[in-house]
């Protein structure tokens, strides 16, 4: 089957060559040469225009767009007037779901169709697959499914669940047609939002074995320090690496986040070039706003997206103004930290 992929990044460009590794026609669309050569080389087709990429593509013509959600909405408004009815245009990135519904009802009054894919995999989507989860009408999906099955890691990926009439779902391959328009990015933005509260449980566990020798470090002892009531109990130096090692073979929070912890620290137990700023590009935002509109407790995800702010130094001016209440109802005066002095 012939696709257009528009977004050559860490994503867009893995997913073309595991397209065309499975025997798919792929045309390409980049700004740059350099960016396009490496693609025509393995056997695409490159374009360095809007015009000659649809161009190149066969009616009815199948486009996929792996970009930024910022960027989306100016793909479409550049490329849909040079589409007929019947193609079909895919968003594989992470937009919000509420604009999909409308993108797809403005580009069917157009009789183009519109899909909407959450991706997961990351840069090891190559190797591994992707998990697709898909919004949009059924015929257009219908359409689409030799490349989802190409895209996708296969039923080999994972254990059959036990009791599970085996078959049923192409689920069991790793992709799934969730619904109508939006329903792809709204499953694939709670499993975001899911990875943040992993991520964080992760992060703020190691954290704590990271700190179980606190015991045996000097105590400071002032008005200003709560005490270490028992510095015995706290005299642990854990290997990490070991311990995410050791988790990973029979206990009972295995993943594969704890595999790619468990490789980071045994590059660098310390963590050295990593500066804990950490990102966010929408997803967990927006589960937290379905969540609030529909009434739905999320504490833990909550926790996680918030954190993901404070690590970014968005919490500095309110712990300046905790530090100022402080001093003047108590005449307490700032602590330097280790990183100060």
């Amino acid at each position: 089957m012939q696709i257009g992929m528009i977004g050559l990044g860490r994503m867009g460009g893995d997913m073309v060559q595991r397209l065309l590794r499975q025997g798919h026609a792929c045309v390409v669309y980049g700004r740059r040469a350099e960016a396009v050569e490496p693609f025509v080389e393995a056997g695409a087709v490159g374009t360095l225009s809007y015009a000659e990429f649809v161009a190149r593509l066969a009616t009815p013509r199948v486009i996929w767009m792996m970009v930024p959600a910022a960027a989306v909405e100016g793909v479409i408004d550049t490329i849909a007037p040079l589409l007929e009815a019947g193609d079909i245009l895919v968003d594989g990135g992470n937009s919000n779901y509420q604009d999909d519904i409308r993108r797809s009802s403005t580009l069917q009054a157009k009789g183009i169709r519109y899909l909407d894919v959450g991706t997961s995999g990351g840069v090891w989507g190559l190797e591994r697959g992707y998990c697709l989860m898909i919004g949009g009408e059924l015929e257009a999906v219908q359409t689409l499914d030799p490349v989802f099955r190409a895209l996708a890691p296969g039923s080999n990926a994972a254990q059959p669940t036990p009791g599970r009439s085996q078959g049923s779902s192409t689920a069991e391959q790793g992709y799934l047609h969730c619904g109508t328009s939006g329903a792809g990015h709204f499953v694939k933005m709670i499993h975001n939002g899911i990875e943040y509260g992993l991520m964080a449980a992760y992060a703020e566990g190691f954290n704590i074995l990271k700190h179980a020798n606190v015991g045996s470090r000097q105590q400071e002892r002032d008005a200003e320090t709560t005490p270490l009531r028992h510095p015995e109990h706290f005299q642990y130096n854990f290997n990490l690496a070991d311990i995410a090692e050791v988790w990973r073979r029979g206990s009972v929070i295995p993943s594969w986040l704890l595999d790619l912890t468990a490789q980071a620290l045994n590059e660098s137990p310390e963590l050295d070039g990593y500066s804990g700023r950490v990102s966010d590009s929408g997803e967990g935002r927006w589960t937290l706003s379905t969540a609030i509109e529909a009434g739905v407790p999320t504490p833990v995800l909550s926790t996680a997206l918030y954190q993901r702010f404070s690590s970014r130094g968005e919490a500095g001016f309110a712990d300046q103004l905790l530090s100022a209440m402080r001093y003047h109802f108590g005449g307490h005066v700032e602590k330097t930290t280790n990183k100060e002095k």
